[in-house]
Protein backbone atom coordinates (compact mmCIF):
# COMPACT_ATOMS: atom_id res chain seq x y z
CA UNK A 1 0.00 0.00 0.00
CA UNK A 2 1.32 3.42 -0.89
CA UNK A 3 1.46 6.17 1.71
CA UNK A 4 -1.66 8.29 1.25
CA UNK A 5 0.17 11.56 0.61
CA UNK A 6 3.57 13.13 0.68
CA UNK A 7 4.34 15.26 3.71
CA UNK A 8 6.94 18.00 3.77
CA UNK A 9 8.02 20.01 6.78
CA UNK A 10 10.78 22.42 7.59
CA UNK A 11 13.43 21.36 10.11
CA UNK A 12 16.55 23.48 9.70
CA UNK A 13 15.57 27.09 9.10
CA UNK A 14 15.37 29.19 5.94
CA UNK A 15 17.11 26.76 3.58
CA UNK A 16 15.31 23.70 4.90
CA UNK A 17 13.69 22.47 1.72
CA UNK A 18 16.98 22.64 -0.15
CA UNK A 19 18.71 20.83 2.69
CA UNK A 20 16.11 18.08 2.74
CA UNK A 21 16.42 17.65 -1.04
CA UNK A 22 20.22 17.41 -0.89
CA UNK A 23 20.07 15.02 2.05
CA UNK A 24 17.55 12.85 0.23
CA UNK A 25 19.90 12.58 -2.77
CA UNK A 26 23.02 12.03 -0.72
CA UNK A 27 21.63 9.53 1.84
CA UNK A 28 23.03 9.42 5.36
CA UNK A 29 24.94 7.29 7.82
CA UNK A 30 21.75 6.24 9.57
CA UNK A 31 19.95 4.90 6.52
CA UNK A 32 19.51 4.95 2.77
CA UNK A 33 17.62 3.34 -0.09
CA UNK A 34 17.39 -0.45 -0.02
CA UNK A 35 17.20 -2.80 -2.99
CA UNK A 36 13.44 -2.39 -3.27
CA UNK A 37 13.67 1.39 -3.53
CA UNK A 38 12.42 1.96 0.01
CA UNK A 39 14.05 4.53 2.26
CA UNK A 40 15.65 2.80 5.21
CA UNK A 41 15.65 4.54 8.57
CA UNK A 42 17.15 3.38 11.85
CA UNK A 43 15.19 3.32 15.11
CA UNK A 44 17.71 3.07 17.94
CA UNK A 45 15.87 2.35 21.19
CA UNK A 46 16.91 1.96 24.82
CA UNK A 47 14.68 -1.00 25.59
CA UNK A 48 15.80 -4.62 25.62
CA UNK A 49 14.43 -8.07 26.41
CA UNK A 50 10.68 -8.60 26.18
CA UNK A 51 10.13 -4.89 25.59
CA UNK A 52 12.46 -4.95 22.57
CA UNK A 53 10.64 -8.00 21.22
CA UNK A 54 7.32 -6.16 21.42
CA UNK A 55 8.85 -3.14 19.74
CA UNK A 56 10.23 -5.26 16.90
CA UNK A 57 6.72 -6.61 16.28
CA UNK A 58 5.43 -3.03 15.99
CA UNK A 59 8.28 -2.18 13.62
CA UNK A 60 7.39 -5.20 11.47
CA UNK A 61 3.74 -4.13 11.42
CA UNK A 62 4.74 -0.68 10.18
CA UNK A 63 7.07 -2.08 7.51
CA UNK A 64 4.27 -4.33 6.25
CA UNK A 65 1.73 -1.46 6.21
CA UNK A 66 3.36 0.51 3.39
CA UNK A 67 6.06 0.21 0.73
CA UNK A 68 8.02 3.46 0.89
CA UNK A 69 9.86 3.21 4.23
CA UNK A 70 11.61 0.33 5.95
CA UNK A 71 12.53 0.74 9.61
CA UNK A 72 15.52 -1.09 11.08
CA UNK A 73 15.29 -1.47 14.85
CA UNK A 74 18.44 -1.48 16.98
CA UNK A 75 18.40 -2.13 20.73
CA UNK A 76 21.07 0.17 22.18
CA UNK A 77 20.57 0.88 25.90
CA UNK A 78 23.67 3.10 26.21
CA UNK A 79 22.43 6.66 26.75
CA UNK A 80 25.92 8.17 26.51
CA UNK A 81 26.42 6.50 23.13
CA UNK A 82 23.03 7.86 22.09
CA UNK A 83 23.97 11.43 22.98
CA UNK A 84 27.39 11.11 21.34
CA UNK A 85 25.76 10.06 18.07
CA UNK A 86 23.30 12.95 18.26
CA UNK A 87 26.12 15.42 18.83
CA UNK A 88 28.16 14.31 15.80
CA UNK A 89 27.94 15.59 12.23
CA UNK A 90 26.78 12.19 10.95
CA UNK A 91 24.35 10.45 13.27
CA UNK A 92 23.77 6.71 13.40
CA UNK A 93 19.97 6.76 13.80
CA UNK A 94 16.89 8.67 12.66
CA UNK A 95 14.53 8.24 15.60
CA UNK A 96 15.03 7.23 19.22
CA UNK A 97 13.60 7.35 22.72
CA UNK A 98 14.53 8.76 26.10
CA UNK A 99 12.80 10.38 29.05
CA UNK A 100 10.85 13.60 29.33
CA UNK A 101 13.20 15.23 31.82
CA UNK A 102 15.98 15.31 29.19
CA UNK A 103 14.04 17.13 26.45
CA UNK A 104 14.79 20.69 27.56
CA UNK A 105 18.52 20.14 28.00
CA UNK A 106 18.91 18.37 24.67
CA UNK A 107 16.73 20.84 22.79
CA UNK A 108 18.76 23.73 24.18
CA UNK A 109 21.91 22.08 22.78
CA UNK A 110 20.38 21.86 19.31
CA UNK A 111 20.55 18.07 19.06
CA UNK A 112 16.77 17.52 18.71
CA UNK A 113 14.75 18.33 15.61
CA UNK A 114 11.68 20.53 16.21
CA UNK A 115 8.46 18.61 15.58
CA UNK A 116 5.66 21.16 15.31
CA UNK A 117 5.52 21.17 11.50
CA UNK A 118 5.79 17.38 11.41
CA UNK A 119 2.96 17.10 13.93
CA UNK A 120 0.77 19.28 11.74
CA UNK A 121 1.74 17.46 8.53
CA UNK A 122 1.09 14.04 10.08
CA UNK A 123 -2.18 15.13 11.68
CA UNK A 124 -1.12 14.13 15.19
CA UNK A 125 -3.71 15.23 17.77
CA UNK A 126 -1.57 16.88 20.44
CA UNK A 127 -4.62 17.64 22.59
CA UNK A 128 -5.10 13.91 23.21
CA UNK A 129 -1.77 13.49 25.02
CA UNK A 130 -1.58 13.61 28.82
CA UNK A 131 -1.17 17.35 29.59
CA UNK A 132 1.42 17.00 32.35
CA UNK A 133 3.56 14.82 30.09
CA UNK A 134 3.29 17.24 27.18
CA UNK A 135 4.71 20.00 29.37
CA UNK A 136 8.03 18.17 29.28
CA UNK A 137 7.93 17.83 25.48
CA UNK A 138 8.09 21.59 24.85
CA UNK A 139 11.14 23.82 25.13
CA UNK A 140 11.06 27.55 24.44
CA UNK A 141 7.62 27.25 22.83
CA UNK A 142 8.59 24.43 20.43
CA UNK A 143 7.71 20.73 20.64
CA UNK A 144 10.75 18.43 20.45
CA UNK A 145 9.39 15.03 21.53
CA UNK A 146 6.17 13.07 22.03
CA UNK A 147 5.30 10.63 24.84
CA UNK A 148 4.65 7.04 23.81
CA UNK A 149 4.15 5.94 27.42
CA UNK A 150 3.77 7.68 30.74
CA UNK A 151 4.09 6.77 34.38
CA UNK A 152 2.28 7.88 37.53
CA UNK A 153 2.94 7.07 41.17
CA UNK A 154 0.46 5.75 43.71
CA UNK A 155 0.41 4.07 47.12
CA UNK A 156 0.60 0.28 46.97
CA UNK A 157 -0.27 -1.75 50.06
CA UNK A 158 -0.16 -5.36 51.20
CA UNK A 159 -3.78 -6.23 51.98
CA UNK A 160 -2.87 -9.13 54.23
CA UNK A 161 -0.54 -7.09 56.43
CA UNK A 162 -3.00 -4.19 56.70
CA UNK A 163 -5.86 -6.56 57.57
CA UNK A 164 -3.79 -8.28 60.25
CA UNK A 165 -3.04 -4.90 61.83
CA UNK A 166 -6.65 -3.73 61.54
CA UNK A 167 -5.62 -0.86 59.26
CA UNK A 168 -7.60 0.42 56.31
CA UNK A 169 -5.83 2.05 53.36
CA UNK A 170 -4.92 5.56 54.54
CA UNK A 171 -6.70 8.55 53.04
CA UNK A 172 -4.95 11.37 54.91
CA UNK A 173 -1.32 12.14 55.67
CA UNK A 174 -1.97 11.62 59.39
CA UNK A 175 -3.42 8.19 58.64
CA UNK A 176 -0.46 7.35 56.39
CA UNK A 177 2.00 8.32 59.12
CA UNK A 178 0.15 6.27 61.74
CA UNK A 179 -0.11 3.25 59.42
CA UNK A 180 3.57 3.43 58.47
CA UNK A 181 4.60 3.35 62.11
CA UNK A 182 2.09 0.66 63.14
CA UNK A 183 3.15 -1.63 60.30
CA UNK A 184 6.87 -1.30 61.02
CA UNK A 185 8.32 -4.25 62.95
CA UNK A 186 11.67 -4.35 64.76
CA UNK A 187 13.40 -7.39 66.22
CA UNK A 188 16.70 -7.41 68.12
CA UNK A 189 17.26 -3.78 67.28
CA UNK A 190 16.76 -4.29 63.53
CA UNK A 191 13.90 -3.46 61.18
CA UNK A 192 12.39 -6.67 59.87
CA UNK A 193 9.43 -5.03 58.18
CA UNK A 194 9.03 -1.42 57.12
CA UNK A 195 5.65 0.25 57.11
CA UNK A 196 6.31 2.62 54.21
CA UNK A 197 9.17 1.94 51.83
CA UNK A 198 10.62 3.85 48.91
CA UNK A 199 11.80 2.45 45.59
CA UNK A 200 13.53 5.76 44.85
CA UNK A 201 13.86 8.54 47.41
CA UNK A 202 13.98 11.32 44.82
CA UNK A 203 10.79 10.16 43.12
CA UNK A 204 9.01 9.51 46.41
CA UNK A 205 9.89 12.88 47.89
CA UNK A 206 9.19 14.99 44.80
CA UNK A 207 5.85 13.17 44.47
CA UNK A 208 5.03 13.87 48.12
CA UNK A 209 5.88 17.51 47.45
CA UNK A 210 3.04 17.63 44.93
CA UNK A 211 0.71 15.91 47.41
CA UNK A 212 1.41 18.72 49.88
CA UNK A 213 0.66 21.34 47.22
CA UNK A 214 4.30 22.05 46.46
CA UNK A 215 5.94 22.95 43.17
CA UNK A 216 9.53 22.16 42.25
CA UNK A 217 9.75 24.64 39.34
CA UNK A 218 8.01 27.71 37.97
CA UNK A 219 8.43 29.92 34.91
CA UNK A 220 11.58 31.45 36.41
CA UNK A 221 13.31 28.17 37.26
CA UNK A 222 13.70 25.84 40.26
CA UNK A 223 11.62 26.42 43.40
CA UNK A 224 12.97 23.85 45.88
CA UNK A 225 12.04 25.93 48.95
CA UNK A 226 8.34 26.11 48.05
CA UNK A 227 6.33 25.80 51.27
CA UNK A 228 4.59 22.60 50.16
CA UNK A 229 7.90 20.95 49.32
CA UNK A 230 9.35 21.74 52.74
CA UNK A 231 6.20 20.53 54.46
CA UNK A 232 6.44 17.22 52.59
CA UNK A 233 10.11 16.76 53.45
CA UNK A 234 9.47 17.57 57.11
CA UNK A 235 6.57 15.10 57.17
CA UNK A 236 8.75 12.35 55.73
CA UNK A 237 11.69 12.97 58.03
CA UNK A 238 9.55 13.22 61.17
CA UNK A 239 7.15 10.35 60.44
CA UNK A 240 9.12 7.82 58.40
CA UNK A 241 12.82 8.23 59.24
CA UNK A 242 13.00 9.54 62.80
CA UNK A 243 10.76 6.87 64.42
CA UNK A 244 13.20 4.12 63.39
CA UNK A 245 16.42 6.09 63.06
CA UNK A 246 18.68 6.69 60.08
CA UNK A 247 21.11 3.84 60.85
CA UNK A 248 18.40 1.21 61.13
CA UNK A 249 16.75 2.52 57.97
CA UNK A 250 20.04 2.40 56.04
CA UNK A 251 20.73 -1.13 57.23
CA UNK A 252 17.27 -2.28 56.18
CA UNK A 253 17.56 -0.68 52.75
CA UNK A 254 21.02 -2.14 52.14
CA UNK A 255 19.65 -5.63 52.73
CA UNK A 256 16.68 -5.32 50.42
CA UNK A 257 16.15 -7.81 47.64
CA UNK A 258 16.48 -6.94 43.96
CA UNK A 259 13.93 -4.43 42.70
CA UNK A 260 10.91 -6.05 40.98
CA UNK A 261 12.24 -9.56 41.61
CA UNK A 262 10.49 -12.12 43.82
CA UNK A 263 12.77 -10.82 46.61
CA UNK A 264 11.67 -7.22 46.10
CA UNK A 265 10.79 -5.96 49.60
CA UNK A 266 7.20 -5.13 48.70
CA UNK A 267 6.60 -8.36 46.81
CA UNK A 268 8.21 -10.42 49.60
CA UNK A 269 6.22 -8.73 52.39
CA UNK A 270 9.15 -6.91 54.00
CA UNK A 271 7.59 -3.56 53.10
CA UNK A 272 3.89 -3.11 53.83
CA UNK A 273 3.32 0.00 51.68
CA UNK A 274 5.31 1.69 48.93
CA UNK A 275 4.91 4.61 46.53
CA UNK A 276 5.70 3.38 43.02
CA UNK A 277 4.59 3.25 39.40
CA UNK A 278 2.07 1.35 37.30
CA UNK A 279 4.62 -1.20 36.04
CA UNK A 280 4.24 -2.84 39.45
CA UNK A 281 1.00 -4.41 38.25
CA UNK A 282 2.63 -6.43 35.48
CA UNK A 283 5.61 -7.29 37.69
CA UNK A 284 3.41 -8.50 40.54
CA UNK A 285 1.58 -10.86 38.21
CA UNK A 286 4.89 -12.30 37.01
CA UNK A 287 6.96 -12.63 40.19
CA UNK A 288 4.45 -12.48 43.08
CA UNK A 289 1.17 -13.97 41.80
CA UNK A 290 0.07 -15.01 45.29
CA UNK A 291 0.48 -11.54 46.79
CA UNK A 292 -2.81 -9.94 47.84
CA UNK A 293 -2.19 -6.28 47.17
CA UNK A 294 -4.04 -3.07 46.45
CA UNK A 295 -3.27 0.43 45.30
CA UNK A 296 -4.83 3.75 46.21
CA UNK A 297 -4.26 7.44 45.69
CA UNK A 298 -1.44 8.98 47.66
CA UNK A 299 -3.12 10.80 50.55
CA UNK A 300 -3.36 14.52 49.96
CA UNK A 301 -2.55 17.21 52.49
CA UNK A 302 -5.91 18.87 51.77
CA UNK A 303 -9.08 17.98 49.81
CA UNK A 304 -8.28 20.24 46.85
CA UNK A 305 -5.07 18.23 46.31
CA UNK A 306 -6.89 14.90 45.98
CA UNK A 307 -5.34 12.44 43.49
CA UNK A 308 -2.04 14.29 43.35
CA UNK A 309 0.72 12.40 41.59
CA UNK A 310 3.88 12.87 39.61
CA UNK A 311 3.89 12.03 35.91
CA UNK A 312 7.02 11.03 34.03
CA UNK A 313 7.23 10.09 30.35
CA UNK A 314 9.00 7.78 27.93
CA UNK A 315 9.48 9.89 24.83
CA UNK A 316 10.19 9.62 21.11
CA UNK A 317 12.29 12.16 19.25
CA UNK A 318 14.11 12.75 15.98
CA UNK A 319 17.76 13.84 16.22
CA UNK A 320 18.70 17.06 14.46
CA UNK A 321 21.44 15.24 12.50
CA UNK A 322 19.07 12.73 10.88
CA UNK A 323 18.78 13.27 7.13
CA UNK A 324 15.60 11.22 6.90
CA UNK A 325 13.49 13.40 9.17
CA UNK A 326 10.38 13.23 7.00
CA UNK A 327 10.35 9.44 6.97
CA UNK A 328 11.19 9.36 10.67
CA UNK A 329 8.22 11.64 11.34
CA UNK A 330 5.92 9.27 9.46
CA UNK A 331 7.12 6.39 11.62
CA UNK A 332 6.88 8.47 14.79
CA UNK A 333 3.25 9.29 13.93
CA UNK A 334 2.58 5.57 13.53
CA UNK A 335 4.17 4.75 16.90
CA UNK A 336 1.96 7.24 18.75
CA UNK A 337 -1.23 6.18 16.98
CA UNK A 338 -3.76 4.20 18.99
CA UNK A 339 -3.03 0.54 18.26
CA UNK A 340 0.80 0.66 18.33
CA UNK A 341 0.76 2.79 21.49
CA UNK A 342 -1.60 0.35 23.20
CA UNK A 343 0.52 -2.63 22.15
CA UNK A 344 3.74 -1.01 23.31
CA UNK A 345 2.35 0.23 26.64
CA UNK A 346 0.81 -3.14 27.42
CA UNK A 347 4.09 -4.96 26.73
CA UNK A 348 5.87 -2.74 29.27
CA UNK A 349 2.98 -2.54 31.72
CA UNK A 350 3.06 1.25 31.28
CA UNK A 351 0.31 3.80 30.86
CA UNK A 352 -0.32 5.00 27.30
CA UNK A 353 0.59 8.58 26.46
CA UNK A 354 -2.89 9.42 25.15
CA UNK A 355 -5.77 10.43 27.41
CA UNK A 356 -8.25 8.60 25.18
CA UNK A 357 -6.46 5.28 25.76
CA UNK A 358 -6.17 5.51 29.54
CA UNK A 359 -9.29 3.38 30.11
CA UNK A 360 -8.76 0.98 27.22
CA UNK A 361 -9.96 -2.59 27.68
CA UNK A 362 -6.55 -3.92 26.61
CA UNK A 363 -5.26 -3.04 30.09
CA UNK A 364 -8.12 -4.76 31.95
CA UNK A 365 -6.05 -7.82 32.89
CA UNK A 366 -3.49 -5.68 34.71
CA UNK A 367 -4.63 -5.69 38.34
CA UNK A 368 -5.46 -2.28 39.85
CA UNK A 369 -4.13 -0.56 36.71
CA UNK A 370 -7.05 1.84 36.52
CA UNK A 371 -5.96 3.61 39.73
CA UNK A 372 -2.74 4.78 38.07
CA UNK A 373 -4.63 5.68 34.90
CA UNK A 374 -7.11 7.81 36.84
CA UNK A 375 -4.28 9.61 38.62
CA UNK A 376 -2.42 10.35 35.38
CA UNK A 377 -5.40 12.27 34.01
CA UNK A 378 -6.10 14.09 37.28
CA UNK A 379 -5.90 17.91 37.35
CA UNK A 380 -3.41 17.38 40.19
CA UNK A 381 -1.05 15.27 38.07
CA UNK A 382 2.19 17.26 37.84
CA UNK A 383 5.60 16.79 36.24
CA UNK A 384 9.01 18.21 36.98
CA UNK A 385 10.18 20.81 34.48
CA UNK A 386 12.32 19.67 31.58
CA UNK A 387 14.85 22.47 31.26
CA UNK A 388 18.56 23.01 30.54
CA UNK A 389 19.22 22.94 34.29
CA UNK A 390 17.20 19.79 35.04
CA UNK A 391 20.10 17.35 35.39
CA UNK A 392 22.06 19.64 37.74
CA UNK A 393 18.95 20.37 39.77
CA UNK A 394 18.05 16.68 40.03
CA UNK A 395 21.55 15.86 41.27
CA UNK A 396 21.40 18.58 43.91
CA UNK A 397 17.93 17.49 45.04
CA UNK A 398 19.15 13.91 45.33
CA UNK A 399 22.04 15.04 47.54
CA UNK A 400 19.62 17.05 49.68
CA UNK A 401 17.21 14.13 49.99
CA UNK A 402 20.07 11.85 51.02
CA UNK A 403 20.90 14.25 53.87
CA UNK A 404 17.26 14.37 54.94
CA UNK A 405 16.96 10.57 54.96
CA UNK A 406 20.28 10.17 56.81
CA UNK A 407 19.16 12.82 59.34
CA UNK A 408 22.32 14.83 58.80
CA UNK A 409 20.35 17.96 57.83
CA UNK A 410 16.91 19.37 58.39
CA UNK A 411 14.84 19.88 55.25
CA UNK A 412 15.41 23.64 55.51
CA UNK A 413 19.19 23.19 55.71
CA UNK A 414 19.34 20.66 52.88
CA UNK A 415 17.17 22.74 50.57
CA UNK A 416 19.14 25.90 51.41
CA UNK A 417 22.18 24.14 49.96
CA UNK A 418 20.27 23.47 46.75
CA UNK A 419 19.27 27.13 46.57
CA UNK A 420 22.88 28.21 47.03
CA UNK A 421 23.88 26.22 43.94
CA UNK A 422 21.10 27.37 41.62
CA UNK A 423 23.01 30.40 40.29
CA UNK A 424 25.49 28.02 38.62
CA UNK A 425 22.86 26.05 36.70
CA UNK A 426 22.83 25.90 32.94
CA UNK A 427 20.38 28.34 31.40
CA UNK A 428 20.93 27.51 27.73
Amino acid sequence: MQLQHQKTWRVVGAAAMAAVTVAGLAGCASGGADADGKTEITFSYLWGGAEAEALEEIIADFNDSQDEIVVKGVSSPDQQKQLTSMSSSNGSFDISDNFGNNVGAWASKGVLAPLDEAIAAEGIDIDDFIPSAMEQMVYDGTTYALPIAIHSFQLLYNKTLLDEAGITPPTTMDELAAAAQALTVEEDGKITRLGLGSANDSTTLTTLGFAFGGSWDDADGPTPADAGNLEALEWYQENIIEPVGAEKMAAFVSGQGEYLSAQDPFFSGKVAMIIDGEWRSASAANVAPELDWGVTAIPAASPELENSTQVTASTLFIPANSTHKEEAATFLAYLVSDEPMEKFSLALGNLPGRTSLAGSEVFSELENFEVWADAATSPNAKSLASAPYSAEYAADLKAAFDEIVRLTSTPEEAIATVESRMSSYSSK
